[in-house]
């Protein structure tokens, strides 16, 4: 497979199509290879318009990797600055995590599962991003007491983002994530511009697995 090929009719046919029009971000994608975050079985797949599941060593985790469109257009969203501390939820093989950290000066990446957060820490070392942390752990519990980000991305949808996540942000961080449930889910781009107010901006449509560890949407009953 012409690997250089793929990835750039990826580029040209999937993800600028998609209103990812950021040079750095385009630049970015562009010089990942994402065949190596992907698990070898689903090799092929590196740069279909799909998600791709997170199948390693032969056993299924159910847990898959965005589509390159979705993780380029969040990427453009959360538009991560050299001075940034950077907090993903969700390492899934750590390829978005290797996203940012061309961008920002640190980056945090949480995995619940151990065999995943094991597998992003390979890829992630490999691909030469060794100092990007991979922490073996819920990202919402890593959020009690902890220091505040400029920008938090999480790496899957929720029913809604907790209180907690916006919590941990600075003034005038952001957070990127896919909110709703199926069929209708909606990428956000949250700004904590004071202490108290937060602003948000719905950026596109579009569907994705759940987080594992996040609360589901409270239900009333009559």
């Amino acid at each position: 497979m012409n690997f250089e090929l793929a990835r750039h009719n990826m580029v040209e046919q999937q993800i600028r199509p998609w209103d990812v029009l950021d040079p750095a971000v385009l630049a970015t994608v562009a010089a990942m290879h994402r065949e190596d975050f992907v698990p070898a079985a689903h090799r092929a797949l590196a740069f279909t318009d799909m998600e791709v599941p997170l199948d390693i060593h032969g056993q299924r985790t159910g847990e898959v990797m965005l589509a390159p469109k979705v993780e380029a257009r969040m990427l453009q969203a959360a538009n991560p600055q050299p001075s940034d501390s950077v907090l993903e939820i969700g390492s899934g093989s750590g390829f978005m995590a290797a996203l940012l950290a061309r961008h920002a000066q640190r980056v945090v990446t949480c995995e619940i599962r151990a065999d995943l957060s094991a597998f992003a820490r390979s890829n992630l070392a490999r691909a030469g991003f060794g100092h990007v942390v991979v922490e073996h752990c819920n990202g919402l519990d890593l959020l009690a007491g902890a220091a505040r980000f400029n920008l938090i991305v999480l790496s899957g949808s929720v029913a809604f983002v907790p209180d907690a996540v916006l919590h941990a942000l600075s003034p005038g961080g952001r957070v990127v994530a896919i909110v709703g449930e199926a069929p209708v889910m909606t990428a956000q781009l949250i700004t904590r511009s004071s202490e108290s107010r937060f602003t948000t901006e719905p950026l596109f449509e579009t569907l994705a697995s759940a987080l594992v560890g996040f609360p589901p949407k409270e239900r009333f009953v009559f």
